[in-house]
């Protein structure tokens, strides 16, 4: 199958520097489907990380756009009531005909996110089985027809309008490498969708194995789960250059020492040539979908780049 290519917008990243508006945000969606990429990604945090809120942002997107993807990279479900959060979602399936990935994840434990939490009103610590519950949840609403619910959340007789455009409702991606989380979305999950655990392809290999293997376990056809990586690149003609502009932005970004999230995250900083060959590590392991989050002031250009990496990774 031939590898997708994805680019994941700069909300953040714009926050972070003071600027508030939309427009280029839109623009830069908008050339993406225009240069050709397969996707383009938003991510999610309330007030940990401020950014724009994912899926009133991807609604312009999907108005505004006719072709390409659209995925949260990923949102943190647990913070959203499940009823409402499907009603969202099916709304803006329906609006991108389509074309939406829905990216979920835990959550990373730290003290900003433990506050985030908190402020919303939800248990961190069990924030797994809040997870779990409300994405069945979401399911079954988007099945259509009647809906009784006796959990965290109740409902008699309850009914979604309107149904999502994707029967059954968006793919449900996980992301996550330890065996737990491997271990999820192998038995409840339509992707996986990890932000890191090794430094690349061969490692992600490893643990996609891993992954389909227990998918099998769980009478699953390991098939039809989409096996993605969200990715972290700077590029430069100057390879010391990309590794110093690498090494600010993951300091300034998670304000934790960027040698531990070099062990956490899949990242990689250098030419052009250096970062076509890191990325084709993950297709040649069988990675499907990339989401990449390609560093640096000029979003267009860096977007650019990146399309016009596509021949070299394969």
């Amino acid at each position: 199958m031939t590898l997708k290519l994805g680019y994941l917008l700069p909300t953040r990243e714009r926050a972070m520097a003071g600027l508030h508006d939309t427009d280029r945000i839109l623009e830069l969606a908008e050339l993406a489907e225009e240069i050709g990429l397969d996707s383009v990604w938003v991510g999610d945090s309330v007030i940990a990380k401020p950014r724009h809120d994912p899926i009133v942002l991807l609604a312009a997107i999907a108005a505004r756009t006719e072709r390409i993807a659209l995925g949260t990279g990923v949102l943190v479900p647990m913070l959203r009531n499940p009823v409402l959060l499907a009603h969202q979602l099916a709304t803006l399936d329906r609006i991108s005909r389509g074309r939406f990935v829905f990216g979920v994840g835990m959550a990373r434990d730290v003290p900003a996110i433990h506050a985030e939490f908190a402020a919303m009103g939800v248990p961190f610590e069990r924030r797994v089985g809040r997870m779990l519950e409300g994405l069945r949840l979401c399911r079954a609403l988007w099945a259509g027809g009647p809906v009784d619910w006796d959990g965290r959340w109740r409902l008699e007789g309850a009914r979604l309008a309107p149904e999502p455009f994707t029967p059954g409702g968006p793919g449900i991606w996980g992301g996550g490498g330890v065996p737990a989380a491997l271990r999820r979305c192998a038995a409840h999950f339509d992707g996986w969708f990890p932000s890191g655990r090794g430094a690349g392809g061969a490692d992600w290999g490893a643990d996609w194995r891993t992954l389909r293997a227990l998918a099998e376990d769980a009478g699953r056809d390991p098939t039809e789960i989409a096996g993605a990586a969200y990715v972290t690149v700077a590029i430069d003609d100057d390879p010391r250059a990309a590794e110093a502009e690498l090494e600010r932005y993951l300091v300034r970004y998670y304000n934790l020492p960027a040698g531990r999230i070099r062990t956490e995250e899949y990242v990689f900083a250098g030419d052009r040539a250096a970062v076509a060959g890191w990325l084709a590590g993950f297709a040649e392991a069988g990675c499907t979908h990339l989401c990449v989050r390609a560093i640096g002031a000029d979003g267009a250009r860096r977007m650019e780049e990146l399309a016009g990496l596509r021949e070299r990774i394969g």
